[in-house]
């Protein structure tokens, strides 16, 4: 079946989207070809005054390149010739002498977008799943089908820099706001309104304004407000990402390049950095991120999943409350107990605010918001449960709560059904050694807030059933997650491996550090948040737990932990949740908002004299040592593969995503230099440098982690 079929009928010509084999549309060079051939038949048929193009497939109109593709590029001049060949297609299209509608529903991403955006104009449905986006610079790119110079003139210099520097989705309604799209119309209705958008066109072009406020037109009428658009922007791009990523800069270049020296010099920037920015190795680590996540997304062992229909939850909590909704948005049944109805109330209600904002956004319709919530029984006792296939308790971490909390509902349960521990370190076998059917009990750790956190760790001991794994996992991605399954032990993988970077930062503080420049180095680096205010939004009073749970594996490795942070917790600091922690967050009045180091905290720390450390000894000692942990999980079988240790640290805690992830940045730093840096580090600061078994017969065999 080939990727196109054309149907025609009362002058218009219904171009049907259709990959064959694939459950979404992607652009690959096939379609290229055909579309092509498409063009040549439409061009010279005299019967066709309209073209419309749509797509087959439910919920998806184009979801952009193949980006399978994209690692076997070898190539700059091999990407610019890729983009070249784009754009040829696409500036035909754009020319052509017929009116081409694009009738969008679902996912028109990337590359679909900028195939939209090439069409005369634009209709889509207004379901929410139609969504817009150029999410492009998330793999170290920029639009490379002249995204970067039709976006502008449509929607604006700053509407267009937002889209593009983001990645961010645009929904139906907010497309039609910004002139994205023409107009939107219902599901149903899409193709007949498209056909007849085709013919009216045809005899009289569509008359179309920007829809900016004047303001924004005011600035973007001449080249010197625009330089300050442009100026504005680098200057936030710089700030954000520490000159980290280069495409945003790139996509700023092509953009200004466009609007000040007109159309042609714009593309031939775009395909420029579109060659250049392919072959960044910050790129080729985003690409492999994505493609590693997009394998992880399905189930290897599909054929033993166990239908899961209701899940019961025990916490109402910000977890607890987290995990219904996703797992009610997804069509779950959910029973949310907690032991009082205020407490569930509190839960409920944080479950309809985080839905209700989605519909705010319009990226929800308040019926599916309301169905979803329907879905959701708050209940202070187990009636109910005896229907559960899977329970996932989520309460405080507290080894005899949970041991209880399992036998407890082990009573009242089928016995086909799941218990889950969302434990962030307490080992599952410790939990399940409370159990009757241990072989279904399996740990389900979710990252905090779970709507937005997309990892999910899930942990299984020597007795979990290979059903329980895989139903959980099948959950889990039904959850919408990027799931890793890891071996049992304290801390699974990502607890165990960030404990020692913030173990090592309070090493820091008691040099002598400053809590600014130690959080200024490691985002410099790379990472979302620095470690130390990263210790306040975790909570020092779990810091202290987690401390106490890992304890004994450091110490028989000659590296006990700090116990600064129990000794903090007993002085009543706990972080952010009780604005007492190593920053000062604001008072409850409002007059006091900025973010500031509490000066009082160096009273732990020595006094209030700091000094100035080494910026890049400040990052090698927190990273370093964090990748080593990572490896050594690798070599005891906590980590089943390095693939699942890059995913887990950059998804679960802000690995910087363009190193690719622990193991992938050996591989780039090479074993040896890596060796080297680490053997320094224990020779000054000790035992607990030294680096792992796996890492000096990999170097032997000169062996990467990645081939």
């Amino acid at each position: 079946m080939p990727y196109a079929q054309i149907e025609k009928e009362n002058g218009v010509a219904v171009v049907w989207l259709d990959q064959p084999g694939e459950k979404i549309n992607k652009i690959s060079i096939d379609l290229v070809d055909k579309f092509t051939e498409i063009l040549d038949s439409l061009e010279k048929d005299e019967t066709v005054k309209g073209i419309v193009l749509i797509s087959r497939k439910p919920d998806n109109f184009i979801a952009g390149a193949d980006i399978d593709k994209f690692k076997d590029i070898a190539s700059s001049d091999e990407a610019k010739a890729l983009s070249r060949r784009g754009h040829a297609l696409l500036n035909r299209m754009a020319a052509f002498p017929k009116p081409i509608v694009a009738a969008v529903h679902g996912a028109a991403l990337g590359g679909g977008l900028e195939v939209a955006l090439a069409c005369h104009y634009r209709i889509a449905s207004d379901d929410p799943k139609t969504v817009f986006a150029l999410p492009e610079v998330k793999l170290g790119l920029l639009p490379g089908g002249g995204g970067t110079q039709r976006l502008p003139r449509l929607v604006g210099l700053q509407t267009a820099l937002d889209m593009m520097l983001t990645g961010k989705n645009i929904y139906p309604r907010q497309a039609k706001k910004i002139g994205l799209v023409d107009d939107l119309i219902h599901p149903y209705g899409l193709l007949q309104a498209a056909k007849k958008a085709a013919l009216e066109i045809a005899d009289r072009p569509p008359e179309r304004k920007k829809k900016q406020p004047f303001v924004a037109k005011l600035i973007e009428s001449n080249a010197l407000s625009r330089s300050i658009v442009y100026k504005k922007a680098e200057e936030l791009v710089k700030r954000q990402t520490w000159g980290n990523y280069p495409a945003p800069l790139k996509i700023i270049e092509c953009v200004k390049a466009g609007l000040e020296k007109g159309a042609e010099g714009g593309m031939e920037a775009e395909i420029k950095n579109f060659g250049e920015l392919m072959m960044s190795p910050q790129s080729r680590e985003l690409i492999q991120i994505f493609l590693s996540m997009t394998a992880l997304k399905k189930n290897p062992r599909k054929e033993l999943v166990r239908p899961v229909y209701k899940i019961g939850i025990l916490g109402a909590g910000l977890m607890g409350a987290g995990i219904a909704q996703v797992s009610a948005a997804q069509g779950m049944e959910v029973l949310l107990k907690d032991i009082t109805y205020e407490a569930v109330g509190k839960g409920e209600k944080a479950i309809w605010k985080e839905m209700d904002k989605k519909v705010q956004k319009k990226a929800l319709s308040p019926f599916q918001r309301d169905l979803t919530f329907s879905r959701i029984k708050g209940c202070i006792d187990y009636g109910g449960f005896e229907k559960a296939d899977l329970v996932i308790e989520a309460v405080f971490e507290d080894l005899d709560i949970k041991k209880n909390l399992l036998m407890e509902t082990e009573s009242l349960t089928k016995e086909d059904a799941i218990f889950a521990s969302n434990t962030s370190s307490l080992p599952i076998g410790s939990i399940a050694a409370a159990s009757r059917r241990p072989e279904q009990v399996i740990g389900m750790h979710y990252f905090s807030p779970v709507p937005k956190m997309p990892l999910l760790e899930i942990i299984v001991t020597e007795k979990t059933a290979d059903w329980v794994r895989a139903t959980a996992l099948d959950v889990g991605i039904r959850q919408g997650k990027t799931v890793i399954v890891v071996n049992d032990g304290p801390g699974f993988y990502t607890t165990r491996i960030l404990a020692p970077l913030l173990n090592e930062a309070l090493e820091l503080l008691n040099e002598g550090g400053d809590i600014v420049e130690i959080d200024r180095a490691m985002r410099q680096f790379g990472y979302p948040i620095g470690p130390i205010a990263l210790i306040d939004e975790v909570g020092i009073d779990v810091g202290a737990h987690v401390s106490n749970v890992l304890r004994p594996l450091f110490s028989s490795r000659s590296a006990t932990p700090s116990n600064t942070m129990e000794i903090l917790l007993t002085a009543g600091y706990k972080g952010r949740k009780n604005n007492r922690g190593f920053y000062c967050y604001g008072d409850p009045s409002g007059k006091k908002k900025k973010k500031e180091v509490n000066g009082e905290i160096y009273t732990f720390f020595g006094g209030s004299k700091r000094k100035k450390l080494d910026v890049k000894e400040i990052q090698n000692r927190l990273s370093l040592i964090m990748v080593n942990e990572a490896v050594l999980c690798l070599q005891e079988g906590i980590l089943l593969a390095p693939r699942d240790g890059d995913i887990g640290a950059v998804f679960g805690l802000g690995f910087p995503p363009f190193l690719g992830g622990p193991f992938r940045y050996i591989d780039h730093l090479g074993l040896s230099k890596f060796l080297s840096l680490m053997e320094e580090l224990s020779e000054k600061h000790g035992p607990r440098f030294t680096p792992a078994q796996i890492l000096r017969d990999r170097e032997v065999n000169n062996q990467r982690f990645y081939t």
